[in-house]
């Protein structure tokens, strides 16, 4: 069989081999499972912030006959561990009795009954009795350490990057030297991943083995937490991803919290259970973007170039560590933002509160560093007297510079291809001052932003996870990509087709993608970090590319050398039965990273972005509109462009609702508004014209030059628009989000500026 040159499907907008099954309703997510005689699950959960669990009483008036109740004793009499195993073991699947409730809506029980309308019932008459203590609920508190929730000073993590000094008085005589210094600082949101589907997750028990299927993006996570809560092996428990309906990260964590209480159910009534979230028990109870404060200093010459950057950044962690020092770590890793700076420093901490757990959101910490570095450099640019764009063009990165950990730049820099692509898409600006079609006096305003995102894992992440993904030619003739890499709405699924069947000369219908479930793929690592593509897509091709040739050595031996893949795939399987090709992670050479001073090649590869908005703000009623929003992004090479443009519009107008209308609100340490009618994300009503521009800098180690794409568009956004808000009406917001109320508590400033001007 002739060499194989990859071609074909990739480049092209080929359908998603999911979307039939999708838009007809034949896809089955996990509350569409038929599971005969399957109970319904509920969890019993804290009022309080923060206690001791004194007792969990039952209501002794209550018929309990057809009901089944769970407690932390349950897991320690069946030889489990009760913890919800991830980066650290200290959150408990249930608080024991005696253990220290963390926050509101912790679980503390668990019921079940044959229906979700009888469990919701039982759930109401078991009764914790919780002796409240004084509860942490913002991270100076925290950083007080007057109640200890972690360590002797609630710090879940610290890191700090140094560039160009060896210790802080050397950074501050750099900064000393500075004619003009910048200083702000920039609280964000939290933010609600709001996924179209909430958390569910089923399980039943066979010959003594657990099989949970549910909404996920990591079944390989959810194996491991199972393996220590319920005392198995890895053959003990088969964890399979269901059709899943989004993510975001919300789903790359939390699932192992619902897999453990449904398997404990399961096992206890003794028959198959669904456990499924409505909305308000999903905001209230699940995690969500980390709230953060970032003080930042950006050091000037006269002349504008950057002498020093200077941030200190602090996130809510929330009750327990989840994956918080790997949000921190990026966050800080990308807290310099892509612009030249020959002094960097960046001190990073992530803190124990009493709110409910923060975790993995797209962007994944990068969007809470990346609105206060770019507010600094609009403050700049309008101090200097230049344009906004311009400015950025003068001061980012280029092929030879070394970012804040000192890693030199050295391909796929596309720095300068998404600045000059929004440069020449801007346009004339907009007019000023205009009525709207209501009569209202209306102001408008332009704003822009430059981020970059690293691709994959920090470090030596990868190596770490070392993840493998297969390739099979089945015995009946098909070929099937086999990875634990889960398709939650971005195309995984599609992609993959496509990299395989460019490989074998096929077509991508030709290539089925094995639904995931730990019992059939090898682990590829979590769905997470701008990897799938990127990383496992890269494996898949490796995969392909080694399938093709152990068939083209057969061929030629049997006589059909040169023949297509497609012509002999058959014949090789009738006579060679399954034929599976499994290939293991690579680092690109070259990638340093030292974890102890955090300095080197923090990723093997950046993606690149710029984005221009225009806003229109109702001076009456405080509302902004965005009109207009163009998002340059560099992707090394689109795979499948409607998709990946899919991924850019999605997350863009993610970005944007978190900027400009979502609030998530707590009180007490409880989420205020856990409802999708007061916890409000943008709907189509809300969004713009969106257009996306898509540059392509391939990146030499990924699938035909592509690199990740999925987080990136949601870095910048925000800061676009809420520049564009400071250009209309001349004075600063720096805070996420900009509401309303929040233009309209700072009326009198921005009117003065406004007659001024």
């Amino acid at each position: 069989m002739a060499e194989l040159q990859p071609a074909g499907p990739v480049g092209r907008p080929v359908p998603r081999v999911d979307g039939v099954a999708k838009v007809t309703g034949a896809a089955h997510y996990v509350d569409d499972l038929d599971l005969p005689g399957a109970w319904h699950g509920a969890t019993v959960r804290s009022t309080v912030a923060h206690g001791v669990l004194d007792a969990v009483d039952l209501d002794p008036d209550y018929d309990w006959t057809d009901v089944v109740v769970v407690t932390a004793a349950d897991i320690a009499a069946a030889g489990g561990r009760n913890v919800v195993t991830l980066i650290e073991e200290d959150q408990p699947a249930l608080v024991p009795l005696g253990g220290r409730v963390m926050h509101v809506d912790e679980a503390i029980a668990l019921v079940a009954a044959p229906t979700r309308a009888r469990a919701l019932e039982a759930r109401r008459h078991v009764r914790p009795r919780i002796s409240a203590r004084p509860a942490v609920l913002d991270t100076d508190a925290a950083l007080r350490a007057e109640v200890k929730l972690y360590g002797d000073d609630n710090v879940f993590k610290r890191f700090v990057i140094r560039k160009g000094h060896g210790d802080d008085a050397a950074f501050e005589d750099a900064m000393a030297g500075a004619d003009r210094i910048i200083e702000g600082v920039y609280p964000t949101a939290a933010q609600e991943q709001m996924y179209i589907e909430p958390q569910g997750m089923a399980a039943h028990w066979e010959d003594g083995r657990c099989f949970l299927v549910g909404s996920m993006q990591c079944p390989y996570y959810v194996h491991k937490a199972m393996k220590a809560l319920l005392g198995c092996d890895g053959d003990g428990v088969v964890v399979t991803q269901a059709v899943t309906g989004g993510g975001f990260g919300g789903k790359e964590e939390y699932p192992s919290m619902i897999a453990a209480h449904v398997a404990l159910l399961a096992r206890k009534a003794g028959r198959p259970v669904k456990l499924i979230y409505d909305r308000g028990e999903d905001i209230a109870a699940t995690t969500k973007r980390h709230p953060c404060v970032t003080r930042h200093r950006l050091g000037l010459a006269a002349d504008g170039a950057i002498v020093a950057i200077d941030a200190d950044v602090v996130m809510d962690g929330g009750a327990y560590l989840t994956l918080s020092p790997v949000v921190l770590s990026r966050g800080v890793l990308h807290a310099a933002g892509p612009y030249r700076c020959p002094v960097v420093r960046i001190v990073g901490r992530v803190v124990a509160t009493n709110h409910p757990p923060h975790g993995a959101f797209r962007g994944f910490g990068a969007p809470q560093t990346t609105f206060p570095y770019e507010r600094q450099i609009d403050k700049a640019a309008r101090l200097l007297g230049v344009d906004p764009l311009a400015y950025r063009q003068r001061l980012a990165l280029r092929p030879g510079d070394t970012t804040a950990t000192g890693q030199e730049l050295t391909f796929s820099v596309g720095s300068e291809a998404v600045l000059e692509a929004i440069a020449r898409a801007a346009g004339p600006r907009p007019a000023r001052d205009a009525v709207s079609a209501g009569g209202a006096p209306v102001r408008r305003g332009r704003g822009v932003c430059f981020y970059f995102h690293g691709s994959g894992f920090t470090g030596a992440g990868e190596q770490r996870i070392a993840g493998r993904a297969t390739v099979a030619l089945t015995a009946a003739g098909d070929v099937e990509v086999r990875s634990s890499s889960t398709d939650i709405g971005q195309g995984a699924a599609t992609i993959f087709a496509q990299i395989a069947g460019a490989s074998l000369g096929l077509a991508p219908e030709r290539v089925r993608v094995v639904d995931p479930s730990t019992d059939k793929v090898p682990d590829s690592g979590p769905t997470v970090a701008s990897r799938t593509c990127m990383v496992v897509g890269g494996l898949v091709e490796r995969a392909a590319r080694a399938l093709g040739t152990r068939i083209a050595a057969w061929a030629g031996e049997h006589g059909r050398g040169g023949a297509p893949f497609a012509e002999v795939a058959a014949a090789a399987a009738a006579a060679l039965g399954e034929v599976a090709e499994t290939v293991q992670y690579e680092p690109p050479p070259g990638i340093e990273w030292d974890d102890a001073t955090y300095t080197g090649a923090a990723y093997p590869v950046f993606g690149w972005a710029a984005c221009l908005v225009d806003v229109a703000i109702d001076l009456d009623t405080c509302e902004v509109t965005v009109e207009r929003c163009v998002q340059a992004v560099d992707v090394g090479k689109a795979i499948n462009p409607m998709i990946v443009k899919g991924q850019i519009e999605g997350g863009t107008l993610q970005a944007l609702g978190w900027g400009l209308l979502e609030n998530v609100l707590y009180q007490d340490g409880k989420v205020a508004n856990a409802s999708m009618t007061n916890c409000i994300v943008p709907t189509f009503a809300d969004a713009p014209d969106l257009e996306t521009v898509l540059v392509e800098v391939p990146y030499p180690y990924g699938p035909h030059g592509a690199k990740g794409v999925g987080e990136i568009p949601m870095d910048g956004p925000a800061a676009a628009a809420i520049n564009a808000v400071v250009d209309a009406l001349g004075v600063d917001f720096d805070v996420v989000p900009v509401l309303p109320e929040t233009i309209a508590a700072r009326r009198d400033a921005w009117d003065a500026a406004r007659r001024k001007s």
